[in-house]
C-alpha cells in the first residue's frame, strides 16, 4: 500500500543549511518517525538539490509520488502538477514583496509558480502569524486554508555548547557579537557598521556567519569580520560564546537565528519589524533597523552591562524552551491529518 503522504526532501539534500533547509531536514526525519505508515520521503541526489532540481521537483517528483494522497513540500515551492494534493510550507513572500533583493530570474520563477501553487494547494503551512498575514495580503489566500506552525530549535543549541571548538575553528581570540544569516541585502548588515567600529574600540569583534546564495543580491561593503558558512558542529558553540546576537534584518518570516541564539542563552538585539517581535517575545531588545545609532547603543549597553546580559540570557532560554522540532512535527502532522480527511 502506498503511503498517503510523500515528503519532498529536495531542500533536505542541500549541503549548506539555512532556516528553510533546517525545517526540511527535521521534518524529513521526524514526520516518518512520528507516523511511519503515513509518510514516505522522496529525496533527489545532492546534485539536484539546487537549480538543477527545479526540473526534478516539477517533473520527476509528481511521477515518483503517484498514489500518495498528499505531497508535503517544506521549502516554499511544490510540484505544480500535484495541484490540490500539495501541502506546501511557504516561509515568506519576500521575493514577491521585495524583488529588489533577488536576481531577476529567481523573482520571475517565484512570480510564475508561487501564486498558482498556493491557490491550488490543499493546505498552506507557514511559520508565523506575520507570514500568514503576508500570504493573505500578497497571494490573496483564504485564511482558512493556512496553518501556522512555528519553527523549532535542536537541543544541541544550549548554553553548555562547546565554545572552545568553535573559537579554535574560526580563530576567535577576542570577545565577539555575532550576526548569523545569508549574505543578502535584506539582512541589513551594513546597519551595524558604526557598531562594529565602536565595539572594536572596546575590544569586541563583530562577526558574521553565513554565505551567499546565487539567487540573492548580496549587500555591498560592511565592516564585519566574515566567517563564511559555519559547519553544523560549530554553530551551537559559536552562539553560546557570543556576548549577543545582532539581527537588524528588514524582513523575516520567522528569524530562526534569534531562536537558536536564545536557546544558547545569548541575548538578542533584533529589528522591531516583520516576524522578529513575534519570535522573540519579551526576551530580546527590539530596535528600529533603520536607526543605526540605536542598534549601536543597544549592543554597547549589552556588552558593557554583564548583569543585564545575564537577565536577558535567562529570559531567552525560557522563551526558546517550548520551541522544539518535535513540537513542529506534531503540529505539522496534525494539520496534515486534518487535510487528509474527506471534505465536509
Amino acid at each position: 500500500m502506498t503511503e498517503p503522504v510523500a515528503i519532498n526532501a529536495r531542500a533536505a539534500a542541500r549541503r549548506e543549511i539555512g532556516g528553510v533547509e533546517r525545517l526540511a531536514r527535521e521534518m524529513a526525519m521526524l514526520l516518518p518517525a512520528l507516523n511511519p505508515d503515513r509518510y514516505r520521503v522522496i529525496k533527489p541526489r545532492p546534485a539536484l538539490a539546487h537549480r538543477a532540481g527545479h526540473v526534478w521537483e516539477q517533473a520527476a517528483l509528481p511521477l515518483r509520488s503517484r498514489g500518495s494522497k498528499l505531497v508535503y513540500s517544506p521549502a516554499n515551492l511544490a510540484p505544480l502538477a500535484c495541484g490540490s494534493r500539495n501541502v506546501v510550507v511557504i516561509h515568506d513572500v519576500a521575493a514577491l514583496r521585495h524583488p529588489e533583493w533577488y536576481r531577476p530570474a529567481y523573482v520571475a520563477y517565484q512570480r510564475a509558480l508561487l501564486p498558482r501553487i498556493a491557490a491550488k494547494a490543499r493546505l498552506v503551512i507557514t511559520v508565523s502569524e506575520f507570514s500568514k498575514n503576508e500570504l493573505i495580503d500578497v497571494l490573496k489566500l483564504d485564511p482558512a486554508k493556512i496553518a501556522v506552525v512555528p519553527n523549532g530549535v535542536d537541543r544541541r543549541f544550549n548554553p553548555s555548547a562547546d565554545q572552545q571548538a568553535a573559537r579554535a575553528a574560526h580563530k576567535l581570540e577576542r570577545p565577539y557579537v555575532l550576526v548569523v544569516g545569508t549574505r543578502i541585502a535584506r539582512k541589513n548588515v551594513n546597519a551595524l557598521t558604526s557598531a562594529a567600529r565602536r565595539l572594536d574600540k572596546a575590544g569586541v569583534e563583530l562577526i558574521h556567519a553565513g554565505s551567499g546564495r546565487h539567487y540573492m543580491r548580496a549587500e555591498a561593503g560592511g565592516a564585519l569580520r566574515e566567517l563564511g558558512y559555519v559547519q553544523e558542529e560549530h554553530l551551537p558553540g559559536l552562539y553560546a560564546g557570543a556576548l549577543a546576537l545582532a539581527m537588524p534584518s528588514l524582513y523575516e518570516g520567522f528569524g530562526l537565528p534569534c531562536l537558536e541564539a536564545m536557546a544558547c542563552g545569548t541575548p538578542v538585539v533584533a529589528a522591531d519589524r516583520a516576524a522578529l517581535p513575534e519570535t522573540t517575545g519579551c526576551a530580546a531588545l527590539l530596535v528600529d533597523p533603520d536607526d543605526d545609532a540605536a542598534f549601536t547603543d543597544a549592543l554597547e549597553q549589552l556588552v558593557a552591562d554583564s548583569s543585564y546580559r545575564h537577565e536577558l540570557a535567562m529570559r531567552s532560554v525560557e522563551r526558546a524552551h517550548p520551541f522544539t522540532w518535535l513540537r513542529t512535527a506534531q503540529l505539522t502532522d496534525a494539520a496534515i491529518e486534518d487535510a487528509l480527511q474527506p471534505a465536509r
